[in-house]
């Protein structure tokens, strides 16, 4: 095959060199120019057929995302459909292009895609300037795509050790200054020559987090090798991030146009290994040769393959192979109990950082210089081995941004202690319920975390290798990371289900009264559902800044839920609303919330939505969500409180008791009020 050759004027070639997700790494220069096709992927597993009600959802879904692009934003996602049968899709912009550029290029690729991937119910198409994709899959906040694509320039560099070095410098510093932006947006450059500059880019879709972005990139770094050692310029990109460099000036720099870049070939990713035909694209854009992958890329591959599928041997599910948990699976994570001490400077007071339901947490400090969370369980805590096993077991599987990484365990005599990753900020209710530190939590962090907080129980029930139900949602098990994201902590009460499994019921009832649902707390059914409950009290919560188990209002009902629910019913919603907030928040995004919350903590599990419901309805304005009827109340019991009952319609009472709980320990009084 004969690589590319570019005849086509200046401002075309440009964009012709690096495409990924949110890249289109060239500039256009006129607004009325067709954008620069790079690629498309269109798996075509799934087909709808013509005339169909998913063809006329495809319509309204790609005519939203082209209004949205009028409106200058870089960046948007839409859903249309309905319940199970959505469309989720995603656009954005290169970083540097002009407002007028992205809206041209999206509105192209929404008219373009559909001829590309015909009746595909999954689709991405690529332009320098843009790239546009939809799926009937949910991939918002993910990274999770396996499809990618290299380019690379076949002219030699001068000097080749002394450029990869610099260009493994280089774009390393772009990658962390792009994965650290707002937008996921860097560019870089390095003098390379007196003659010759290094340009590097790099991208993210700018609904990945900071830690998943720079995950993206360091992946796209790790392909360049492959495609692009010693070239004078390559690119590699997916459908959520992409890198590019070249030796000029390719993206908007204010000064020059950039140069031409003679030829281009792309490769395929290196998991395709036939040889693509060319892709004709319409007469204003241009071909794009595929080459077969190189032997070495194919060694590397079986390599890499062959690696994760010993891994995946060896960690396979215990609960499986064993017919229950098993700590064995765990066993090279087991720390000596002097490292521990040494670590914590003997469990010392200064050190201590928090106490949970079963024991006390210390900050400490590796030899390495690691920082580490220690959870020392208490001799007569509820959580015996079984649990200390249950939460080794199930978090040392769980891998997520929105959850709390553990790195080992020690079990020597009768200590039973969990190493975790340190998360500086404590834990929520350290700051959401102290009268000071919540001015820190102003509305933006404060939907942030109600979104982490739904991708972390999401990934627990739908796209975890196991599917678990926490039990133990609450403030004081959210904790806050250095950017203030949330990550869900303390597994000792969860329970993980069979792949077709949907519910369980137990006499032994654990979790925290007040957070737990009516089903659960009275009869001890438990599923999903039991988490969404939790997750809805911790939305109203959030936004009230009030505490479920300490909240009494004798007018207004007497719990957060009811309270909630009076104001909704009565159209005082905002009157919910934490007042340190003042005026300084999105009415919309507080009107969902509080809307969310209610339909979390509906009586009827039926009515309760799913958490990848949640995270929908809180990623996307276009969902229209259901009206909740009355919720499941709790009042306070006079055992508890001292209090009568207040409320006209409830279900159960609610401790004043917030430690976690197992009704085979302590006993309490339940008393249906009718």
């Amino acid at each position: 095959m004969e690589p590319y050759t570019e005849t086509t004027p200046r401002a075309t070639v440009v964009l012709l060199f690096f495409s990924f997700v949110p890249l289109s790494f060239l500039v256009s220069f006129s607004c009325c120019a067709d954008p620069t096709y790079l690629y498309d992927n269109c798996p075509n597993k799934t087909l709808y057929t013509t005339n169909s009600s998913y063809q006329s959802n495809l319509k309204s879904l790609l005519s939203s995302l082209s209004s949205d692009s009028n409106s200058n934003n870089s960046y948007g996602n839409e859903v249309t459909g309905e319940s199970p049968n959505y469309i989720y899709g995603q656009y954005y912009c290169r970083g540097d292009v002009t407002g007028d550029v992205c809206r041209d290029c999206v509105n192209y690729a929404a008219k373009d895609i559909v001829q590309h991937c015909p009746n595909g119910k999954v689709a991405v198409i690529w332009y320098d300037e843009c790239t546009l994709r939809y799926s009937d899959q949910l991939f918002f906040f993910s990274i999770n795509d396996s499809f990618t694509v290299m380019m690379l320039n076949p002219q030699n560099i001068f000097d080749p050790t002394r450029f990869n070095q610099l260009l493994a410098n280089t774009m390393n510093e772009t990658v962390i200054e792009a994965a650290s932006d707002s937008n996921r947006f860097a560019t870089k450059e390095a003098t390379f020559t007196q003659f010759q500059n290094l340009y590097c880019l790099a991208q993210c879709s700018p609904d990945l987090s900071r830690k998943d972005c720079n995950t993206c990139l360091a992946l796209a770094i790790g392909d360049l090798p492959i495609c692009c050692a010693s070239k004078q310029g390559g690119r590699v990109f997916n459908a959520k991030c992409g890198i590019r460099f070249e030796v000029y000036p390719f993206y908007l720099t204010g000064a020059s146009a950039p140069a031409p870049s003679p030829t281009l070939v792309s490769l395929p990713p290196p998991s395709n290994g036939s040889t693509i035909s060319e892709k004709q694209g319409s007469s204003s854009r241009k071909i794009v040769t595929i080459v077969v992958p190189t032997a070495a890329a194919g060694v590397i591959l079986f390599s890499i393959l062959l690696y994760f599928f010993l891994i995946r041997k060896k960690n396979e599910d215990p609960s499986k192979k064993n017919g229950g948990n098993s700590i064995e699976s765990a066993d090279s994570l087991q720390f000596n109990f002097s490292t521990i001490l040494a670590a914590t400077n003997n469990f010392a007071d200064d050190n201590k950082i928090g106490e949970g339901g079963f024991g006390a947490v210390y900050e400490g400090k590796l030899p390495n210089g690691q920082e580490i969370a220690v959870k020392r369980l208490s001799k007569n805590s509820g959580q015996g081995a079984e649990e200390f096993k249950n939460e080794v077991v199930v978090v040392a599987k769980l891998q997520h941004r929105n959850l709390v990484r553990l790195l080992g365990f020690c079990l020597e005599g009768e200590e039973k202690i969990l190493i975790y990753e340190f998360v500086p900020n404590k834990s929520l209710d350290y700051f959401l319920f102290d009268p000071m530190k919540c001015v820190q939590l102003d509305w933006q962090t404060r939907y942030k975390i109600i979104g982490g907080i739904a991708r972390g129980c999401l990934y627990l029930h739908e796209d975890s290798r196991l599917r678990i139900i926490h039990r133990d949602l609450k403030a004081s098990n959210v904790l806050l990371d250095e950017d203030m994201n949330a990550k869900i902590a303390d597994f000792g009460m969860a329970r993980i289900f069979g792949v077709d499994q949907t519910q369980a019921n137990t006499d032994r009832v654990v979790g925290t009264l007040g957070y737990m649902s009516p089903e659960y707390a009275l009869h001890g059914f438990f599923s999903v559902k039991s988490d969404v409950f939790s997750f809805g009290v911790l939305i109203l919560e959030i936004v009230s800044g009030k505490k479920n188990s300490n909240f009494y209002q004798r007018d207004c009902g007497g719990d957060l839920i009811s309270y909630a629910w009076r104001h909704w019913n009565a159209g005082t919603t905002f009157e919910l609303i934490d007042p340190i907030l003042g005026e300084n928040y999105s009415r919309s995004e507080m009107m969902r919330c509080v809307h969310i919350g209610l339909l979390c903590v509906q009586e009827d599990v039926a009515d309760r939505p799913t958490m990848a419901n949640i995270v929908l309805m809180l990623s996307s304005n276009s969902v229209t969500l259901p009206l909740p009827s009355e919720p499941a109340f709790y009042v306070r019991s006079k055992m508890e409180s001292g209090m009568s009952d207040q409320s006209t319609s409830s279900t159960i009472p609610i401790s004043v008791n917030e430690e976690s709980i197992s009704s085979d320990t302590q006993k309490y009084e339940w008393r249906r009020v009718m």
